[in-house]
């Protein structure tokens, strides 16, 4: 999303148990419309710095034994799907749940 959250901040809130509505829908956001370049940087690139790869949306890897490489990535339309019902469950749209999610529906 547009804007960078404090990732310390949810860590914090998530050990403790107090994951607020707007940290599940941003995560919701992320995923449906995440990047998934640095995933296929990790099965194309000869030596991928992993540690540098923002490999999220990965959900699966598989090699055979004929070298083929197969990448599973997590259900976006699902996602997608899921931001839908919390959005119609505050009473919005999603263009306008999403705008707010970013901070330009204040």
């Amino acid at each position: 999303m547009a804007e960078k959250h404090d990732d310390g901040d949810l860590l914090s809130r998530i050990r403790s148990g107090r994951v607020t509505r707007e940290d599940v829908a941003r995560r919701l956001a992320e995923i449906a419309f995440g990047k998934v370049n640095d995933c296929v940087k990790l099965v194309l690139e000869e030596t991928p710095k992993v540690g540098r790869l923002d490999l999220s949306l990965l959900s699966e890897v598989k090699r055979n034994e004929k070298g083929t490489v197969e990448i599973r990535l997590v259900d976006r339309l699902r996602a997608l799907e899921q931001l839908a019902l919390l959005a119609q469950d505050q009473g919005q749209d999603l263009e306008s749940f999403l705008k707010a999610l970013q901070g330009e529906g204040e």
